[in-house]
C-alpha cells in the first residue's frame, strides 16, 4: 500500500458537501410545514481571529442551506451576566432553533455556566449537562457535532458497527467522551484511553476502529495500528515552521505517513473530520427545528 492509494483516504470534505446538500434539500419541506425557515444563532464574545473566521464560515453555510443565520457579537469585556442574558433572550426567541456559543470565551468568563444557560432543545453543539445526560442515557437529544461527524464517516465506511472493537484516545467533553457514548450506542465495544493510559500502543493494536482525539501531534504511530483498522484523526496541530516558511504545516494526532500503510482507511488532516463539524451543526439545527415545531425528525439524518 502507498500514500497515493486513494481508496484508503476517507474524504470528509466530499461527505460533508453531500450532507449539506441533503440538508438544503430538506429545508423547503420544513419551511412549508412550519411557515418559517430553521434558525441558527451564533454568539461570539471577544475578537479572537480564529473564532471570528469560524463564526463567519458557519453563517455562510447556514444561509447556503436555506436557513436563517443570526449572528451576535459581544465585546471581550462583556460580563457573565451580559453573556447569559443574551443566551436567555435567544432561548425565548421562537425564530431561533439552535444556539451555538463560540468557544473559547475570554478568560474572565465561566464557560461551563454560560453553556448551561442554553436551552437543551436548542443546544446544537450538544454541550449542556442535559445534552450530555441524554446521550449517556440513550435519550434523543442534541449530539456534539464533531463526534457525530466521526460516527457518520465510520458508518459510511463500515456499515453496522455492532461488535467492532473501538478505542477512543482522548477524554475531552467536546470529542472523546461523547464519541465513546456514540460508539456504545452503535453497539461497538469501546475502550476509553488517554495520554496517561498504560500500555496505550498495545490497546490501540487490538482495535478495529481508532479515534484519535488527544491533542498531541502525530502521537499515534503506524506500529500501533492493527492491520486493516479504520483510523479517524480528530486532531489539528500546527508544527513549528521549517526554515523559510511563514507557518508550520497542519498535522493530526496520527502519524499519517506511517499509519496509511497499515490501516484500511484513514481521515486526512486537513480535509477529514474538520468539514464534518459544520455539516453536522446544520444537521442538528434542522433536527432541532423539527422537534420544536412538533414534527417528526427529518428522514435520513
Amino acid at each position: 500500500m502507498t500514500v497515493e492509494t486513494a481508496a484508503q483516504v476517507i474524504d470528509g470534505k466530499a461527505f460533508a458537501a453531500g450532507l449539506r446538500a441533503r440538508i438544503a434539500d430538506a429545508v423547503p419541506a420544513f419551511r412549508a410545514a412550519a411557515n418559517r425557515a430553521p434558525g441558527l444563532a451564533v454568539v461570539l464574545v471577544g475578537d479572537d481571529p480564529a473564532s471570528a473566521v469560524y463564526v463567519g464560515s458557519k453563517g455562510k453555510a447556514t444561509v447556503a442551506a436555506g436557513m436563517e443565520s443570526f449572528e451576535h457579537r459581544l465585546p471581550a469585556t462583556a460580563t457573565q451576566d451580559q453573556v447569559e442574558a443574551l443566551l436567555a433572550q435567544l432561548n425565548a426567541d421562537d425564530a431561533v432553533d439552535g444556539i451555538l456559543l463560540q468557544l473559547p470565551l475570554p478568560g474572565h468568563l465561566d464557560e461551563q455556566a454560560a453553556v448551561a444557560t442554553i436551552d437543551p432543545d436548542k443546544d446544537v453543539d450538544g454541550l449542556t449537562p442535559v445534552s450530555a445526560g441524554r446521550l449517556a442515557l440513550g435519550i434523543p437529544g442534541m449530539v456534539p457535532c464533531t463526534p457525530y461527524g466521526c460516527l457518520l464517516l465510520l458508518q459510511d465506511r463500515l456499515g453496522d458497527l455492532s461488535g467492532k472493537d473501538a478505542i477512543v484516545v482522548g477524554r475531552s467533553i467536546l470529542v472523546g467522551k461523547p464519541m465513546g457514548q456514540l460508539l456504545l450506542g452503535a453497539n461497538a465495544t469501546v475502550t476509553m484511553a488517554h495520554s496517561r493510559t498504560k500500555d496505550l500502543p498495545d490497546l490501540v493494536r487490538r482495535a478495529d476502529i481508532v479515534v484519535a482525539a488527544v491533542g498531541r501531534a502525530e502521537m499515534v504511530k503506524g506500529d500501533w495500528i492493527k492491520p486493516g483498522a479504520i483510523v479517524i484523526d480528530v486532531g489539528i496541530n500546527r508544527l513549528p515552521p521549517v526554515e523559510g516558511a511563514a507557518k508550520g504545516r497542519l498535522v493530526g494526532d496520527v502519524d499519517y505517513d506511517s499509519v496509511i500503510s497499515v490501516a484500511d482507511a484513514i481521515t486526512p488532516v486537513p480535509g477529514g473530520v474538520g468539514p464534518m463539524t459544520i455539516a453536522c451543526l446544520l444537521r442538528n439545527t434542522l433536527v432541532a427545528a423539527h422537534r420544536r415545531a412538533g414534527l417528526a425528525d427529518p428522514e435520513g439524518f
